[in-house]
């Protein structure tokens, strides 16, 4: 392969399209943290799909990997945590709605 700057071009590319993949999965994790905290709620775009032909990781995008996994598996705990919340409270909203409609509790005398 033809060399520039000590860099084979391919080399390059290859680190680029991981660089491009580690990208594109942050951007995604963003969006879950700020769904979580309520700041917005993200525009949809197309599921993730694996991108082909990566191969193996570069070893000098290791630490940027690892980072992402660990916000990743946060996130991941955090949405468990919010659906479980979430179903409980709509258990409790089912349970005062099996008691039946409201009746009053005193008649206003006054009014």
């Amino acid at each position: 392969m033809a060399r520039e700057g000590g860099h084979r071009r391919g080399d390059d590319a290859f680190h680029a399209r991981w660089v491009d993949a580690l990208t594109a999965l942050e951007l995604d994790v963003a969006d879950a943290e700020a769904s979580l905290t309520g700041d917005h709620t993200p525009e949809r775009r197309d599921p993730w799909t694996p991108p082909e032909g990566l191969g193996p990781m570069p070893a000098a995008l290791r630490t940027r990997a690892e980072a992402l996994l660990e916000r990743q598996t946060e996130v991941a705990r955090q949405i468990t945590e919010a659906a479980s919340m979430s179903r409980r409270q709509a258990r409790a909203v089912q349970a005062m709605r099996a008691n039946g409609p409201a009746r009053p509790v005193y008649v206003d005398m006054a009014g």
